[in-house]
């Protein structure tokens, strides 16, 4: 542990503090336990990688819409930290799978005509949620948003890496200026204490609610550790193998769910700082780890975000969420996917249709405690299931033969 490592691995604490923080903000979890499953979970995920893959595990935003309707359909945060736990097991299914068929056959199975409009999917769901915060403070959103904007384009180093805590700093300013912040809490907060976990609690409607989302998440985390690989300069679906990192980020969410944490997902602000800084060393990595572990145990610091008024959280939702769609929209068109194909169209199509359309897909029902239990799959997760169905059935080349014009014909 060196001082030149303690500053890096600040700055990469920083980096992801913001989006961090925002899921337990958004969804009515805690940041304090947000913070210290994520600390925990990177650990964990390094341990279960052989300490080899610089990431960091922050919260996940693919959560957020199945935990609102977790609870607006009654169940409460231990049911819903048993969702998310279950999530981690799904994780787990994939690895074993990863393992058994070889990490070649998964790239086939997921290719970027796939991957890259689930993740638009996962952007644009959000986006209403966005709004809604944003409508009860308008004033607030715009300072946020264009806060946040003026760091990313305009700032130089470690600034335009923090665009998210740049424009909610400058939005809280604002906020406080107008008297629109409620600092009694703040007041009322300890400076140090224990995080307040919640223990999970395992209901099949939450379960069934909340997991089949990790089927959409594990695409993500596949990008993420190809963009990752590619940043350092190494192969790790080699080694240490997709599997792995797969069972790390699974195990880090499960055991972010028993405590009452926000799903666990490797963050792409995290290997932005590594393009940046060219420093690898995993170790930095885990520094930030402890750092967000620490910071978890500061209740005041907890009570603090606590206060930010929704126009703020609204105004940054937006960025945030528009960024997510577009890096999908990115995955396209780095790999350069020929649009005048019949069979990209109709693969891109059916994932973004069924994913924004809220299509359900009845399974049946199943007996849980005596209560049938409905088994379905909706949104994200029906999108890329079918993605992937039709990538793998559609032949490569489905094209009709170009018309001829009568002159054509004729000799």
């Amino acid at each position: 542990m060196t001082p030149r490592n303690l500053i890096l691995g600040l700055q990469h604490t920083v980096a992801m503090f913001g989006a961090t923080v925002l899921v337990p903000l958004l969804t009515g979890l805690h940041p304090a336990v947000a913070l210290f499953t994520a600390g925990l979970g990177t650990l964990v995920f390094h341990l279960v990688t052989g300490r080899m893959v610089p990431v960091f595990l922050g919260s996940s935003f693919a959560f957020i819409a199945p935990i609102l309707a977790a609870k607006e359909a009654g169940f409460s945060l231990a049911a819903v930290g048993g969702g998310i736990a279950a999530a981690g097991l799904v994780y787990a299914l994939f690895a074993l799978l990863v393992l058994l068929i070889g990490p070649g056959r998964v790239r086939q199975v997921f290719p970027p005509v796939v991957t890259g409009p689930v993740i638009v999917v996962i952007g644009l769901t959000l986006a209403p949620v966005a709004v809604q915060m944003a409508s009860k403070d308008w004033l607030l959103a715009v300072v946020t948003f264009a806060g946040a904007v003026v760091s990313a384009v305009f700032f130089r180093g470690l600034f335009q890496m923090i665009p998210v805590l740049v424009g909610v700093g400058v939005g809280y300013l604002v906020a406080l200026a107008l008297g629109r912040v409620d600092l009694r809490p703040l007041g009322e907060a300890a400076w140090f204490g224990l995080p307040p976990f919640t223990p999970a609690a395992f209901e099949w409607g939450a379960v069934l609610l909340i997991a089949p989302v990790a089927f959409v998440t594990v695409m993500e985390h596949i990008g993420d550790i190809l963009t990752n690989g590619r940043v350092v300069g190494k192969d790790f679906f080699a080694r240490p193998g997709l599997h792995r990192t797969l069972l790390g980020d699974g195990l880090a969410t499960s055991l972010a769910g028993l405590l009452g944490g926000p799903a666990n997902t490797t963050y792409s602000e995290n290997t932005g700082v590594l393009a940046v800084t060219r420093v690898y060393d995993p170790v930095v990595l885990r520094m930030a780890a402890l750092f967000a572990i620490l910071l978890s145990f500061s209740p005041k610091l907890a009570a603090l975000l606590q206060t930010l008024p929704q126009g703020v959280l609204g105004g940054i939702a937006m960025l945030l969420f528009g960024m997510i769609a577009s890096v999908g929209i990115r995955t396209l068109a780095e790999a350069e996917i020929d649009f005048t194909h019949s069979r990209n169209l109709i693969v891109v199509s059916a994932i973004l249709v069924l994913g924004l359309g809220g299509a359900v897909a009845q399974l049946g029902t199943v007996q849980v405690a005596g209560a049938a239990v409905p088994l379905k799959v909706s949104g994200m997760a029906l999108a890329a299931l079918v993605g992937v169905v039709l990538n793998l059935l559609l032949p490569r080349q489905l094209e009709p033969e170009a018309l001829v014009t009568e002159e054509e014909r004729l000799p």
